[in-house]
């Protein structure tokens, strides 16, 4: 699966995924009062407006983009009815060409861990018949477990050619009270750099592992010391846009060759139409204040790239 989101990258000359991580106040009016008049201010006509709204965006979207990444918290909040809406919106998107991104964070141990790995990116066996459940394509992964939680990912990650982004430096403020503790010297988050790199010669692409890692863009100086940590390993970094993260301080998650990292913008794709730049849109034209959003983001990532 890295040779084909390698091969969308190049097509699209598009080094971004967009993170569908709605939230029920991101959908517009029509659409909410849409699906509410059909099923009622219920968790079902949540998460019919969640879909929706994802498919909106998608179809203004899928030809710019190689892939996208649905965030299941966001789902899961409306439980089963939200987790039919994953699925739907994992199935379009497929349907669509995109790669996804399954942004799980699962980390456990063991069995757990291998149920995890076969939900999201393996076959289930019934009885004689195997089947894909949610069925995306990468997965992100907690590695503060050790070894025990990732290799039963590896393993079905191996025999499904599918692949993993493991968390190593997030973007998020309080990152550093663990992830950058000093060990002999070194961070922790540089340690697992160093780790994600061994796990990732166990299933090489053609260029590229897909075994990759999880590195914020809002620590553009870590980013440039875990590439050269991970030279073969691909670079998930949210925080673009929304977060703080600019095209220019993102250049050295990127290799010599222009590949290597991909950059995911959530909310400041999604939510687009809120923001002041693309307030024009309106709610009725969120989907092209998305696909606006997503043209400025490649202009700004590709100018980057060819002026640094």
């Amino acid at each position: 699966m890295i040779n084909k989101l390698i091969k969308k990258i190049k097509e699209t000359g598009a080094p971004i995924v967009v993170g569908l991580d709605p939230m029920l106040s991101y959908v517009p009016e029509h659409i909410t009062k849409k699906a509410f008049a059909e099923y009622g201010e219920t968790l079902e006509g949540a998460a019919e407006a969640i879909w929706q709204y994802n498919k909106g965006i998608v179809d203004a979207t899928y030809d710019l983009i190689p892939a996208v990444k649905p965030q299941i918290a966001m789902y899961e909040q409306f439980g089963i009815e939200g987790l039919k809406a994953f699925q739907k919106t994992v199935d379009y998107c497929h349907e669509k060409g995109l790669v996804v991104i399954g942004d799980v964070k699962r980390g456990d141990i063991g069995s757990t861990s291998a149920a995890y790995a076969v939900g999201h990116l393996g076959k289930v066996q019934v009885g004689s018949n195997a089947y894909h459940t949610f069925n995306e394509d990468f997965a992100t992964v907690n590695p503060y477990l050790g070894t025990d939680g990732i290799k039963p990912f590896i393993d079905v990650c191996k025999e499904e050619k599918k692949g993993l982004f493991i968390l190593v430096k997030t973007s998020n403020p309080s990152s550093g009270e663990f992830q950058d503790q000093l060990i002999d010297g070194r961070p922790l988050y540089e340690l697992v750099g160093e780790k994600v790199a061994k796990w990732g010669e166990e299933h090489m692409g053609d260029e590229y592992s897909y075994i990759g890692a999880v590195v914020g863009a809002t620590y553009p100086k870590q980013g440039e010391i875990l590439r050269k940590v991970m030279p073969k390993s691909f670079i998930l970094v949210p925080g673009y846009g929304a977060q703080g993260g600019q095209g220019k301080d993102l250049v050295h998650f990127f290799n010599e060759d222009g590949l290597g990292a991909i950059i995911n913008s959530s909310r400041g794709i999604i939510a687009a139409y809120k923001q002041e730049k693309y307030a024009a849109f309106g709610g009725e034209g969120y989907a092209d204040a998305s696909r606006q959003a997503v043209e400025d983001m490649i202009a700004d990532i590709r100018g980057a790239l060819e002026n640094r």
